[in-house]
């Protein structure tokens, strides 16, 4: 699997999302012989949507793309931990591994925060893999937070 090669392509997309004046956040769905199937950046502001997440847009696309309903057979990749409800999203679509760069101690429920993977109300959870690239997702989003203030 070519990880740092999808990271970098979700972080110049999450740095597009920040030119944007979105929080520098992307997400990629990516098949078993490792393409990506669809990829996205938060959109919230631009959409004036709260529910257009990164990963709630990607799995959206994704499932449009293939025509399914779930999404067990694929690869969730993203610059920062999910929240609870991007997590529930993924849990819903049996997205079958989860990648991600930086932690999120304030708002993640991955490794952070509600830990929703491992609620017992949980149906499904995927192999969960983070850290991947966190330095560089970490930066764009102090530097990114650091402009605001």
């Amino acid at each position: 699997m070519k990880t740092r090669g999808h990271m970098d392509k979700l972080l110049v997309a999450a740095a597009a999302a920040a030119d944007a004046g979105e929080v520098p956040v992307a997400a990629a769905i990516v098949n078993l012989d490792g393409q990506i199937i669809a990829l996205a950046e938060n959109r919230m502001k631009r959409d004036g949507n709260a529910l257009h997440h990164a990963e709630m847009l990607a799995i959206q696309a994704a499932m449009a793309e293939t025509g399914q309903s779930r999404l067990d057979e694929y690869d969730l990749w993203v610059t920062l931990e999910p929240c609870t409800m991007c997590a529930g999203a993924i849990s819903h679509a049996r997205i079958k591994r989860l990648y991600f760069a930086a932690h999120d101690e304030k708002a993640g429920a991955v490794e952070s925060g509600v830990r929703f993977f491992d609620s017992p109300s949980c149906h499904h959870s995927p192999e969960i893999y983070g850290g991947i690239g966190s330095s560089k997702a970490a930066a764009l989003m102090k530097e990114f937070f650091a402009l605001k203030r």
